[in-house]
């Protein structure tokens, strides 16, 4: 079986092996068009007992692809000819939803140092690039006694309070990498599913041995540093106030169209992280 082999081979090997997991991660967004709904991404995790990197493997590709000019020029065409549609009377249409073209729609990235105990996040807020660091440490877990299947292994029951939120974790102690999804980690095993609520949900989908080198954050230097709290608010306010903010950046060149005018982003649904709006 191959999970059982990941796991031998996990435990036998001296030169720090590592496994690709695939998450999918789902969340409560806001579209302006159809207001509040559950968008699942898929996230992979790259994990050996040093390092790993929680990412989103198109946006690693879209990444990969700019941080060069002749990438950036590529990707260009790729995504052209995606979006392109020649009408048979010779006009053409470009629709941006189109396709299966390459396009970066998640920019989370979590890059964990187990040996320094800190882990460093990317992401974008108020449409700006930025990372922060913090410790592994804290995350406190209580184990519970409740024991559930996912993938083929004994998963154990574990909750933890976290920036605002209650989690409920599985996880796998047959696979000794004390890691997870996002920012769940530090229990004796790989987290596979963790969820807050009936809507926040992390769900391992699939796992396999990765033979490649650790995946890494492309053009860091784009990239200020911020703090979480603030970087959290200033995200809020931007989701409360997209159309003024987007009119006014554009000098009124940009219009917003909102059809649903009471739709409001609100850190209970729709934060992983709320403690920012008690601060």
């Amino acid at each position: 079986m191959l999970l059982a082999a990941i796991t031998v081979a996990l435990a036998a090997s001296a030169q720090s092996p590592m496994i690709k997991v695939q998450y999918e991660a789902s969340k409560p967004v806001i579209s302006l068009a159809k207001g509040t709904y559950t968008k699942t991404n898929k996230m992979s995790l790259v994990s050996s007992p040093d390092r790993s990197l929680y990412f989103n493997d198109m946006s690693l590709y879209c990444d990969s692809m700019t941080s060069t000019p002749e990438g950036k020029r590529q990707l260009r065409k790729i995504q052209w000819a995606a979006f392109r549609t020649v009408n048979p009377d010779g006009s053409v249409v470009i629709d941006y939803g189109k396709g299966n073209a390459p396009l970066k729609n998640v920019y989370t990235y979590v890059a964990k140092d187990f040996k320094a105990g800190t882990e460093r996040v990317y992401g974008k807020w108020m449409q700006e690039n930025g990372y922060y660091d913090e410790p592994l440490d804290e995350i406190s877990w209580t184990v519970g006694d409740s024991i559930t299947t996912i993938l083929g292994y004994e998963c154990i029951q574990a909750f933890t309070d976290y920036h605002g939120r209650r989690w409920t974790a599985w996880f796998a102690p047959e696979i000794p990498l004390g890691d997870g999804p996002w920012k769940l980690a530090g229990l004796p095993g790989l987290v596979m599913r963790a969820e807050s609520g009936p809507e926040i949900r992390f769900e391992a989908v699939g796992i396999e041995k990765y033979e490649g080198t650790m995946p890494f954050v492309y053009q860091t230097d784009t990239y200020d540093k911020v703090k979480r709290l603030e970087a959290l608010a200033n995200e809020d306010y931007y989701q409360n106030n997209r159309e003024s903010i987007i009119n006014t950046q554009s000098e009124g060149k940009i219009k917003v169209l909102t059809p649903i005018k009471s739709v409001k982003y609100e850190p209970e649904i729709h934060a992983l992280e709320t403690d920012y709006a008690t601060k």
